[in-house]
């Protein structure tokens, strides 16, 4: 499962993938898909099986404008985001 990171802030997108890839977690820095009509433009994509390292990333470094974790699933050859709760 994919999951999104999504940021109203491009700068702090970038920050928070280069911290994840330090911390051992495989991330993209990518656009945010339309679909999602969220955010800067910006999102971090990373593997849900690191959504727990993820999260404590957020929280310890205080991201201000972290904007929610999302899904991203293919459904029919389309892109489907959605917010990702536990």
């Amino acid at each position: 499962m994919i999951l999104l990171a999504v940021f109203r802030s491009r700068a702090q997108s970038l920050d928070y993938g280069q911290r994840l890839n330090y911390y051992g977690v495989p991330a993209t820095t990518m656009p945010t898909p339309k679909e999602a009509k969220i955010g800067c433009g910006l999102c971090v994509k990373f593997d849900a099986r690191y959504y727990t390292r993820a999260q404590a990333l957020v929280k310890t470094n205080g991201y201000s404008t972290f904007k929610g974790f999302y899904k991203m699933d293919f459904v029919n050859g389309k892109v489907t985001v959605f917010p990702y709760r536990i």
